[in-house]
């Protein structure tokens, strides 16, 4: 008689939506094949002393492919701790790769399932080195890990950031405000500039492209210029500041990353003063992670979860589930988790939108959207020093080679109900 196979799951990191529609995937593909599935309980904690976990089936995984968060728990701290900073990895101790070992040993598990981002890959990394059976899937908000044209999650926090925009932009309007939504994405801006395009911001402000004061404070200006009295900015919270660093609410502790946050409130406070105009602050935050994953990251996070225990079964360990559309293919974790994916300045989604008129605060408005990266530094360099190289915290006005706006007071602009952006 066949010996039954036993696959093992864990959820780790940060949590998203979609994560319990791979575990679904996982084990009613596995029922399928008369596999059996044992999910590991708060991530590699699990794995090791106290072992916990519990067996997974079609009757306790039923109705969970809606279901936001994971019902294995997840962590991104304890004894996993794998990355610290954008792209270092830090080493496991090899005792608890051992225990890790004996755990699946004594479990008689045939291969393991990680389902996680960047940082949880690399323990995923660390485990095939030392020979444990371990096959990735791919999942982040941040939709940062390379390989891969989407994470699972991704879908989800800009659809969310998508609504914010929405609501954000009526009060706006009716306010004549101008309205700062900062967004997560840690080093990569894939939310603030999906979010921005979706939701009709005027400026998007994202880590990878480098921007100023000046020239947000222009394109504020020109909106009013055409009687738009009203802007919405976009900013990932791993934006550097124009005279750089980031800005963070707590630092790395040694052992994980720096927690980002707060830039939005200095990008507020700092056009108040400069621009003299009321300006409001809506930080995301943790409801990006949160709430019922989207249709595409239920159908893409199903697919994961089938092909990662296809990847299992034919023993094709330290390989990834990536998605290429159409196609779900693989490809080595090391591949995946070597550098993270980052917006290019030149890719079509930013010239697409700087075609439209949104800032990203690089090049002074009017900049052609069409041209190359050289040439508009170049020109940028020219204007800015035709303009003295002007910096500091002068009122917009009295910036040089910033025009005032022509409907400060009088005309009140579009008409009432019309919807600019």
């Amino acid at each position: 008689m066949a010996h039954t196979k036993r696959i093992g799951v864990l959820t780790s990191g940060g949590d998203c939506p979609g994560l319990n529609a791979v575990i679904r995937g996982v084990v009613k593909s596995a029922a399928r094949l008369k596999c059996d599935v044992v999910g590991f309980r708060r991530g590699f904690e699990g794995l090791v002393d106290p072992v916990n976990y519990l067996p997974l089936d079609t009757r306790n995984t039923s109705g969970i492919i809606n279901r936001g968060g994971t019902i294995l728990g997840s962590t991104n701290k304890g004894r996993f701790a794998a990355r610290v900073g954008v792209e270092d990895r830090l080493d496991l101790d090899p005792e608890l790769l051992r225990g890790v070992e004996r755990t699946l040993d004594q479990l008689n598990i045939s291969g393991l399932i990680c389902i996680g981002g960047d940082g949880s890959l690399a323990v995923a990394q660390q485990f095939h080195e030392f020979g444990i059976p371990v096959v990735g899937v791919p999942k982040t908000i941040d939709n940062d890990l390379s390989s891969t044209a989407f994470t699972f999650g991704f879908d989800s926090a800009v659809a969310c950031a998508t609504d914010a925009m929405d609501r954000l932009h009526t009060t706006a309007q009716s306010h004549d405000r101008i309205m700062v939504l900062e967004v997560m994405g840690r080093h990569a801006g894939w939310i603030g500039l999906h979010a921005g395009i979706a939701g009709g911001a005027s400026v998007i402000l994202i880590p990878e492209i480098p921007w100023t004061f000046e020239n947000v404070c222009q394109k504020i200006l020109d909106r009013e210029n055409e009687g738009k009295r009203f802007s919405l900015i976009v900013v990932a919270e791993g934006a550097e500041l124009p005279g750089g660093g980031m800005v963070t609410q707590r630092d790395g502790d040694g052992t994980g990353q720096a927690q980002l946050g707060g830039i939005g409130h200095m990008v507020a406070q700092e056009l108040e003063l400069r621009l003299r105009r009321e300006t409001r602050v809506v930080v995301l935050g943790h409801l990006q992670r949160g709430g019922p994953p989207t249709n595409f990251d239920r159908v893409l996070a199903t697919q994961f979860g089938a092909h990662a225990l296809r990847l299992v079964l034919e023993e094709k360990f330290g390989q990834m589930v990536s998605y290429h559309p159409p196609s779900i293919e693989s490809v080595s974790i090391l591949d995946a988790v070597h550098q993270i994916s980052r917006v290019t300045s030149d890719s079509s989604a930013v010239v697409a939108a700087r075609a439209l008129g949104v800032s990203f605060g690089q090049y002074p408005p009017g900049t052609s959207p069409f041209m190359k990266s050289h040439e508009q530094l170049d020109d940028a360099n020219i204007e800015s020093a035709s303009a003295g190289g002007v910096s500091g915290r002068r009122p917009a006005a009295a910036v040089t080679g910033l025009r005032p706006p022509t409907h400060r007071t009088g005309s009140p602009g579009p008409a009432a109900g019309r919807r600019n952006s």
